[in-house]
């Protein structure tokens, strides 16, 4: 039966692979389809990952199919007893699957190129359900394929792709999603804006940004990844016209937000900082103690960071803070390794040493032990200086909570926020989920 003149309003996605329900690899496929079929804009009703057993894989196909125009299915695909996928589906939709012999022999073809003997079991990838149209897979053994299912008066698409995210992303960009998109009469598609967000709550964003994007405009969702938050709009229409409403949805959105939006799109504070260090010609450098040198790993986690990034310390000990990087034995003895007077030292010590524009510093107790009551677990101390900076260096305490994992984390991010905020000419910040127990100096 064909497959095509079908309309399509809905999809629904399914990941397969016991792998993936007991936690030992994490599934990003789902994440990756939702969010380009959002883009043509199908409405997504449900995503699904199921173990390699045949009677859950049967029930996911069956649910899928009964509230979803089509339904898209990675894993499963392999040439083991586990990859169930096509003898599942098979049997759902009550059809034989056969040996496509031009891709049995395009498998043969790979392994004789490879200059390896083919195991026979690697022809089950080759099995394509009766009525199935062969999707290609340019990068890897196993091809895909979709099927029409025929149930009552309804004709869902089942679309089965392997479970290898560099085989499976350009099948999906090239040839699924324009076959979606050709069977659509409805030119809608969703538009959306991404915010990163850093120090307010994920409560706190929400009250923020209440009652501004109507629901006939369009829609607000927040995505909670520590330590940023991530608020998005979205919006349905055609071309042009939601674009346009898009745009004046995000100028709300800034408008309300301000400061704490650190970036748009998918990216990171890092990522962020870069940029702004390198538009501005400017270099950094950083002394770290409770972060372990976090906040540098973190800036060489970003291409081209050779550029803007001179070095680091990690200067756990005072007598490191001392001899190395210069700071007080009075200060220390006065106010303690863990104090905005040890911080701003830390920070212009380092700029010094390394001969950077800017220095950033951090210390603090991480936990879980080493606190008091004056300085108890999750104190932080973030300092920065700079040529620009009328007392040579400036530092805040902070009162952060977590596991000594998070709070090394959190630390991390608001010592890059500190940078970002001062070369955008912004006051440092005040978090809303910890505590700021300084004012500088």
């Amino acid at each position: 039966m064909s497959n095509e003149n079908i309309e399509i309003k809905s999809a629904a996605v399914i990941s397969t692979g016991d792998e993936l329900v007991q936690g030992r690899t994490v599934d990003t496929n789902s994440s990756y389809i939702a969010d380009k079929l959002l883009s043509t804009g199908l409405e997504v009703t449900s995503v699904i990952t199921v173990g390699d057993y045949p009677e859950r894989i049967a029930w996911a196909w069956r649910d899928s199919l009964a509230n979803a125009d089509v339904v898209i299915s990675t894993g499963g695909l392999g040439p083991t007893a586990d990859d169930l996928t096509t003898e599942t589906l098979s049997g759902v939709a009550g059809v034989e699957a056969e040996l496509d012999e031009e891709q049995a022999q395009r498998i043969r073809d790979i392994f004789a190129t490879m200059g390896r003997s083919m195991p026979e079991n690697n022809l089950r990838q080759a099995l394509i359900p009766v009525g199935g149209v062969v999707i290609p897979n340019q990068l890897g053994t196993a091809p895909g394929y979709r099927l029409t299912i025929p149930t009552g008066d309804r004709r869902p698409t089942a679309i089965v792709l392997p479970g290898v995210p560099r085989e499976m992303m350009p099948m999906l960009e090239e040839t699924v999603l324009p076959w979606i998109v050709s069977q659509r009469s409805d030119k809608r598609r969703y538009f959306a804006r991404t915010f990163q967000t850093f120090g307010l709550s994920e409560s706190a964003l929400d009250e923020s940004l209440a009652g501004l994007v109507d629901e006939s405009e369009g829609r607000l969702s927040f995505r909670a990844s520590f330590p940023q938050i991530s608020a998005r709009v979205m919006v349905l229409g055609e071309t042009g016209e939601a674009e346009s409403r898009l745009d004046k949805l995000s100028a709300k959105v800034r408008g309300r937000l301000g400061g704490a939006i650190f970036a748009e799109g998918n990216t990171t504070m890092e990522a962020t900082v870069g940029r702004l260090l390198a538009a501005d010609g400017r270099t950094l450098a950083t002394a770290e103690s409770c972060t372990g040198g976090l906040v540098g790993a973190r800036l060489t986690d970003v291409p081209g960071s050779s550029h803007y990034y001179m070095g680091g310390l990690v200067a756990y000990s005072n007598d490191v803070k001392e001899k190395v990087l210069g700071v007080s034995p009075t200060t220390l003895a006065m106010f303690g390794a863990v104090s905005e007077e040890t911080a701003c030292e830390m920070a212009a010590g380092v700029r010094r040493m390394i001969g950077a524009d800017i220095g950033v510093a951090t210390t603090g107790v991480a936990g879980p032990g080493g606190g008091s009551d004056d300085k108890p677990v999750g104190t932080v101390a973030v300092a920065i200086s700079a040529a620009d900076i009328p007392s040579g260096a400036v530092a805040t305490m902070y009162q952060l909570r977590g596991t000594r994992e998070w709070i090394k984390t959190l630390a991390s991010q608001v010592a890059l926020d500190w940078i970002r905020r001062h070369l955008l000419g912004l006051d440092p910040l005040e978090l809303q989920f910890g505590r700021r127990v300084g004012r500088g100096r």
